[in-house]
């Protein structure tokens, strides 16, 4: 566990890895990150269910690729971030052979700007470091495309997307 103060109000950010207890709080935050960059489809309280499902059996998954982080300030979920671990296919060169998928990564909009994200972030980046990954791969938002940089992203061009379903 990772604790800072931002030094504007005394409060403490704890950043934790989740457990399946927390999957309702998380589903609530889910929904929040969601329902604020795009129009809802499905009432909060069916997707609360259906999302803090899924996320009980990813995290009851000690040994599973996924894992969550999460910023708390006092007793508030504040924010959190998810990777997958990709497993690769095995390489007769000396690499890790594995990548990550870093996704829903979300920080409330009060708290934006305290450097949570930032706290959240690196409690990834160790972990990722400690699993012998070889990338680490997202989709950045325009606002946070300078948090990765300055923790050492890079933009790649040689990337390609295809969005199933669009034309």
């Amino acid at each position: 566990m990772v604790e800072e103060s931002d030094g504007r109000d005394g409060a403490w950010t704890n950043i934790r890895l989740a457990a399946a207890s927390d999957a309702p709080a998380l589903a609530e935050l889910r929904y929040a990150f969601r329902s604020s960059v795009g129009v809802v489809s499905e009432d909060e309280s069916e997707f609360a269910e259906r999302c803090r499902h899924w996320m009980e059996e990813r995290l009851r998954q000690e040994s599973g690729p996924w894992r969550c982080w999460m910023a708390e300030r006092g007793q508030e979920l504040v924010g959190n971030l998810w990777a997958q671990l990709i497993e690769k296919i095995p390489n007769p060169a000396v690499e890790p052979e594995r990548h990550a998928y870093v996704t829903n990564f979300y920080v409330r909009e009060g708290e934006r700007g305290r450097g949570t994200g930032s706290l959240l972030l690196s409690a990834a980046l160790d972990w990722c470091r400690e699993a012998d990954v070889h990338a680490v791969i997202l989709w950045p938002t325009e606002r946070s495309r300078s948090l990765y940089l300055r923790h050492g992203f890079a933009v790649r061009e040689d990337l390609l997307e295809l969005i199933i379903g669009e034309k």
